[in-house]
C-alpha cells in the first residue's frame, strides 16, 4: 500500500528500519481498510504518525496526514466544546432547558436540560428510528428538530438513566445557533477550530463550505471495496458531521493539552466523569467516553458512520493520545481495532500483551 509521513521526535541510530518496522506492525493490527492514518502523541510530542492506502478506491491518491477523514460520532467533543465556550461566557447555562430554546416541543422538553443533552440522559427518541421508510433525501438539523417536536412521549424521565443519543447532540447543534446568532460550521471554524490551529477542520455543510483532500468512506461487497460515503442522516451536523485530519487532530490534542480551548473548569467537566455509561466501567462527560485503561486515566471517543471508523484516545495524565482514522466500515468489534494500536505505540514497554 502507499505510504505517508512517518515522525519520530528521538530518532534511534537505525530510525529507518524501527520506523519501517513500526509500521507494519501497526498495519497488521488494523481491520481491512482503503486508507488509514494513526498519529501517537506522548509527552505533548508526535512520536508516531503514519498512513497507507488511498483517499478513494477508485483514485491514486494516497492518504496523507493531511487528508480529512468524517468524524463521525468523535464529533460530539467538538460539538461539546461549542457549547461549553457559550457556558463560559455565560451565554448558556447547564441548567438552560429545550423549551427555553425551542417553542414548538412537547411538555416533557421542560424537564430536558443542555448537561441531560450533554451526557445522553435526555431520553429524547432516537431521530433515526423517526426518519420515514423509504426516505432518499438527506435529512437536516431542521428536520431532526421537527421529528423530535412530534414524538410525545421521551424514551424515559431525563436523567433517570444514560442512553447514547444522536438525537441529543443534534438539538446542541441548533442551541449553539440560536444562542450565538452563527451557524454552528461557523462557530466552530473561529471558535473552536481556530483557537485549537486546525485550519483544515470543518463542520461540513454543503454549498457551504469545501473538504480540504477529502478521504472517501467504502465498504467491502462482494469481495470488492465500494464506495459508501454517505447516507440520509450524514447531513445532520451536530452528532457527526466534522472533517479532520491526522495534522488537525494532532494540535487538537495538544491544545487540549495546553489548555487553549476551554476555560480550566470546562475542560476538567467535560472530561470527568459525569454519568455512568451503559459500557461497562466507562462513564462519559461532556462529549467524552471517561475511566481507565491499562492503569491510567482514559478520555476517548469513537466514531463510526457509512464508510468510516475512527478511533480518539487520550492519556491526559502523561499528555498522550492516539488517533486511528479508517474509511472503510469497520471490521471488528467497538474500538478493538484501536486499543490494539495504543498497546503497541503507548504500552510496549511495559510488556503489556
Amino acid at each position: 500500500m502507499l505510504s505517508g509521513l512517518i515522525m519520530f521526535n528521538h530518532l534511534p541510530a537505525n530510525a529507518e528500519s524501527s520506523q519501517d518496522a513500526a509500521a507494519h506492525e501497526i498495519e497488521a493490527l488494523l481491520p481491512p481498510h482503503v486508507g488509514a492514518a494513526v498519529v501517537a502523541i506522548d509527552g505533548g510530542r508526535v512520536t508516531f504518525q503514519h498512513c497507507w492506502g488511498r483517499r478513494r478506491v477508485d483514485s491514486p491518491e494516497p492518504v496523507t496526514p493531511a487528508t480529512c477523514f468524517r468524524m463521525a460520532s468523535v464529533s460530539k467533543q467538538f460539538t461539546a466544546t461549542a457549547v461549553l465556550t457559550l457556558v463560559d461566557r455565560g451565554q448558556v447555562k447547564l441548567t438552560d432547558t429545550l423549551d427555553q430554546f425551542f417553542y414548538s416541543g412537547p411538555e416533557y422538553w421542560q424537564g430536558i436540560t443542555v448537561r441531560h443533552l450533554l451526557t445522553h440522559t435526555s431520553g429524547l427518541p432516537d431521530y433515526e428510528s423517526l426518519v420515514p421508510a423509504g426516505t432518499t433525501l438527506q435529512v437536516s438539523d431542521y428536520n431532526v428538530l421537527a421529528m423530535l417536536a412530534d414524538a410525545d412521549q421521551p424514551k424515559f424521565a431525563a436523567g433517570s438513566r444514560f442512553a447514547y443519543s444522536n438525537s441529543g447532540y443534534t438539538l446542541l447543534g441548533l442551541i449553539v445557533e440560536q444562542s450565538s446568532g452563527r451557524q454552528l460550521h461557523d462557530f466552530l471554524r473561529t471558535e473552536v477550530f481556530g483557537p485549537a490551529g486546525m485550519p483544515h477542520t470543518i463542520n461540513y455543510l454543503k454549498g457551504m463550505n469545501q473538504i480540504s483532500e477529502r478521504a472517501y468512506g467504502h465498504e467491502r461487497a462482494g469481495g470488492q471495496w465500494r464506495l459508501a460515503d454517505q447516507s440520509v442522516t450524514s447531513a445532520v451536523r451536530g452528532d457527526g458531521s466534522v472533517y479532520s485530519s491526522l495534522n488537525d487532530l494532532a494540535h487538537w490534542v495538544q491544545a487540549l493539552d495546553s489548555r487553549r480551548v476551554l476555560s480550566p473548569e470546562s475542560l476538567r467537566a467535560a472530561t470527568s466523569p459525569q454519568v455512568q455509561s451503559d459500557r461497562g466501567e466507562e462513564s462519559y462527560g461532556y462529549g467524552w467516553f471517561v475511566g481507565d485503561y491499562r492503569g491510567e486515566r482514559r478520555v476517548w471517543h469513537s466514531g463510526t458512520t457509512q464508510g468510516f471508523a475512527l478511533m480518539l484516545q487520550r492519556f491526559p495524565d502523561r499528555k498522550a493520545a492516539v488517533v486511528v482514522l479508517l474509511n472503510a466500515s469497520r471490521a471488528d468489534s467497538d474500538g478493538e481495532y484501536a486499543e490494539r494500536v495504543v498497546d503497541r505505540l503507548l504500552f510496549a514497554d511495559a510488556g503489556r500483551e
